[in-house]
């Protein structure tokens, strides 16, 4: 148990990596490419990503995954994207984040809709203490409220709770690794942009070198890295645990604006960090497996006789691990 446990923990400690590295699309967005051309930006960020995964990795989807790549592409990557940059184009900063912030919710629900977990009132005040730490941190006191910025924000994230359960539900197919699935999801959601993009901004802008370094670092680390790890570790763990540590990437928005921008950092500010880390702590924990199968046509299982029960204790181990 001590190894699964211990196995566990740094598969969510590395998981966490992803959202702490989204964290700083904020300063890269403001700080190196070019201004007012947010569905460019999603594209860039997406479809170069998961068309090199998909060259390095030169697997690609075939019969139901194909759907199955373009529906966890839409959810996870083109959607989510597309609506949270509405959000955060007709709502002040902190609001767009609080709002998405409920993801974790959305995701606690689902879980339970698909029988992946049990309904789990400790992930829900979990959630709702992440929510309010999450709105120490960022939310103003002037902020103002967007009808349809409100209404594309939540809608981000129902489609990013939703997504990481269905990923989570699926699976991926034999002899797929993590890096191949991540490129499917990437390149999907980018073609989905493709035509967003080209409707709603016309053709690119004329990009210079620091441009193409921002580009760059937001593709290749900020995605297809960030990326990676968010789906091995949805894969290893519980879906609504993986979805919790989304509530690292305000908190490390704010930092690197207090670090890199000079921003100031007050005290209440601190305190929400502090709430909603350990609102990402309690998310964590006091979720069991649900009594329905986590799968479509899952084996129902044998009577435990000793050595299938070792073998079941060593198969856990493996997963977990």
């Amino acid at each position: 148990m001590t190894t699964a446990r211990t196995g566990l923990a740094g598969t969510l400690a590395l998981t966490g990596l992803a959202p702490l590295v989204w964290g700083s699309t904020y300063y890269v967005t403001t700080t190196f490419l070019p201004p007012d051309r947010p569905m460019f930006t999603a594209l860039m960020r997406v479809l170069p990503a998961g068309l090199l995964l998909l060259a390095l990795t030169r697997k690609l989807p075939h019969g139901q995954w194909i759907t199955r790549a373009f529906a966890l592409g839409a959810l996870n990557i083109g959607l989510f994207t597309a609506l949270l940059f509405v959000a955060a184009y007709r709502l002040p900063g902190g609001v767009a984040a609080v709002i998405t912030s409920s993801a974790p919710l959305f995701a606690v629900g689902f879980a339970a809709a698909a029988g992946l977990e049990r309904l789990s009132a400790r992930k829900i005040v979990a959630g709702l203490i992440g929510l309010g730490g999450v709105a120490l941190v960022v939310l103003k006191a002037t902020a103002a409220l967007d009808t349809l910025g409100v209404i594309a924000g939540l809608a981000a994230a129902i489609a990013m709770g939703s997504g990481t359960i269905l990923t989570k539900r699926w699976g991926r197919p034999d002899g797929v690794s993590p890096l191949a699935m991540t490129g499917w999801q990437l390149t999907a959601g980018g073609l989905l942009l493709l035509p967003v993009a080209a409707i709603a901004e016309g053709m690119p802008p004329a990009l210079d070198a620091r441009n193409i370094g921002g580009y760059l670092f937001l593709g290749l680390i900020g995605t297809a890295v960030a990326y990676a790890l968010w789906f091995r570790g949805i894969a290893k763990a519980s879906a609504t645990s993986v979805q919790f540590l989304g509530l690292l990437s305000p908190l490390s928005a704010t930092i690197i604006g207090w670090v890199a921008l000079g921003q100031s950092l007050a005290p209440l500010q601190i305190l929400g960090m502090v709430i909603a880390l350990g609102g990402t702590l309690l998310g964590q924990t006091g979720s069991g497996p649900s009594t329905k199968d986590s799968a479509p046509g899952a084996p129902k299982s044998e009577p435990r006789t000793r050595a299938g029960a070792a073998e079941t204790f060593t198969a856990k181990i493996r997963l977990a691990a």
